[in-house]
Parts: structure tokens; sequence; C-alpha cells
């Protein structure tokens, strides 16, 4: 018994933990190797010592040993092989618990750091379409038009949609189209007989769910920095559902020559599109001598 106990408790709290499981086989086999020698020659001496005791000594009685002597080794490291194989599965369950432990924390921290990265491009984002708005309307201001109500009508919307909405994880597609259609009717009254403009959204009449601010900086860069040409600022913009596919297409006239990179609005909003879309998405831009071409398809989900 002694014998056991002394050989399980090497196995199971100095062999297994201290080299098996930190992968140090070659220690673990040598001192395996140790603890064999040394438990057999253990073993052996107790059955001698014990037989010879149980028969004063008087060796000319013992028997063979040698049958009772390996059945007892066997049936010690029995006891030792069961003991250390629970031994082996609690270590493993630990493990594992903690590698799950481990996963959770790194996806929690993964995630608020994604988080933190989707409200910072965000918080670009949005004083660079509030600048370019109230720019519009300061320009109007200063002509004392009487469009000015009409504008700060307007802004008052998008604003009440930057400020309440855009923090929400999905809205309506349906609601980012109304916004950019007042967009649009701002920049129509500034740019008055200057510009055209063709929309068509009538195939999204579904209810898409999408990210907030996903489409509206495209359709911001192509009056920022859309070229007049022969008098007229064009802009084509299209909306096109199929089920959960949306197709965005915009193009604006455009002259290369005079090309300028499309402020951080274009590359935020892929940055955006990368974190929220992974693989649910192709965008394609073009660029002509006179045209600029964006073209966005996306998977969104129902809302």
């Amino acid at each position: 018994m002694p014998i056991t106990i002394g050989t399980t408790y090497i196995s199971i709290y100095k062999l297994i933990p201290n080299y098996l499981i930190t992968k140090r086989y070659a220690l673990f086999a040598l001192y395996t190797l140790y603890t064999i020698i040394i438990s057999v020659f253990s073993i052996m001496f107790s059955v001698f010592f014990g037989i010879a005791f149980l028969t004063n000594f008087m060796f000319t009685r013992v028997e063979s040993l040698s049958r009772n002597t390996l059945f007892i080794i066997a049936c010690v490291y029995l006891v030792v092989i069961v003991v250390s194989a629970f031994k082996l599965l609690k270590l493993n369950l630990e493990q594992s618990n903690y590698n799950a432990e481990l996963e959770a924390k790194i996806l929690e921290a993964q995630l608020k750091l994604k988080e933190q990265e989707l409200n910072y491009l965000k918080m670009q984002i949005h004083p660079h379409f509030l600048f370019n708005t109230l720019n519009t309307m300061y320009g109007f201001a200063l002509k004392k038009a009487e469009q000015t109500p009409e504008m700060i009508l307007k802004l008052s919307n998008l604003l009440d949609y930057l400020l309440y909405q855009v923090d929400k994880p999905q809205v309506e597609l349906t609601e980012e189209i109304n916004h950019i259609k007042d967009y649009i009717s701002l920049e129509q009254l500034r740019f008055r007989d200057t510009l055209h403009v063709t929309f068509n959204s009538e195939s999204c009449t579904d209810i898409i769910s999408i990210a907030p601010m996903l489409f509206l900086p495209f359709v911001e860069n192509s009056f920022k920095h859309g070229k007049i040409i022969d008098g007229k600022l064009s802009i084509a913009i299209s909306f096109e559902c199929k089920g959960n596919t949306i197709n965005f297409i915009i193009t604006n006239s455009h002259e290369k020559s005079q090309s300028q990179p499309h402020g951080i609005g274009l590359e935020n909003i892929k940055k955006r599109l990368e974190l929220l879309y992974k693989d649910q998405y192709s965008l394609d831009i073009s660029e002509t001598h006179n045209s600029f071409h964006v073209q966005l398809k996306l998977e969104a989900s129902n809302g």
C-alpha cells in the first residue's frame, strides 16, 4: 500500500503536471523509468521481506515468488495507471475550460475594439458631413435667400438622423434613401440650374436593414468632388434591390486631369464595409476622362 500510494503520488503530482503536460517528454521518460525501477525494487523487497517474516525467516519454506510478485506489480501499476488517467482527464478538462474562457475574453476584446473603431470612423464621418452642409447654408444666409428656411428644415431632418438614428446598429434602407433625398434637395438649392440629378430607387420597396450612413458619404463625395461640365454637374444615382441584395450605383461628371483624393469619407466607408460586411460586399470604383463611377453590391439583412 505505501508503495502504491507513493508511486501514484509521484505520477499525478510530479511526472504528469511537471513534465508530460509541459511537453518535456525526454525528462518525463527518464524520471518515469527511475520511478518504475525504484518502485519495482521496493515491491520485490517488500514481498520478499513479508513472506520471510510470515515464515519466521525459514527460507527453506519459501516457494517460488516470481508469479506472485509479477501479479502484485501488475496490480500496483494498474492502480497507478487508472489514477493517472483520471488526473490527465481532469487536467484536460481544466485546460479546455481555460482555453474557452481565454477565447471568450479575446473575442470580447475584439468586439470592443471593433466597436471602438466603428465609433471612431463615425466620428470622422459626421463632422465631414456637417461641414459641407453648413457651408452650403452659410452661402445662402449671406445672400439672404428665400430658400434658407427650407434648407434649415432639410438640415434639421438630417441632423435628427445623424444624432438619433446613426448610433443604431441597423436602419431601414428606405430611411437612408429618404435622407439621401433630403441631402440632394439641399444641394439642388445650392447648385440651382447647374445641377442635373437622376435618382432611382423604385425597386427597393421591401424592408431591408443596413448600417446607417452607409451610402450617404458616396453621394456627398459626388457633389463635393464632381465637376461642372458644359454648365452642368451631372449625377446619376440608382438603388436596385433583389431579395437581400442591394446594388448601389452612382456616377458623377468629372475631369480626370483635375482629380483629387475623395476625402476621408470614402476611406472611412471602405473601412466600415470591411468591418461590418466582410465577404458580403463588392466595391468597384472606376474613373474615366469625364466621369467618376462607384458601384457597391451588398448582402443586407431583413428588417
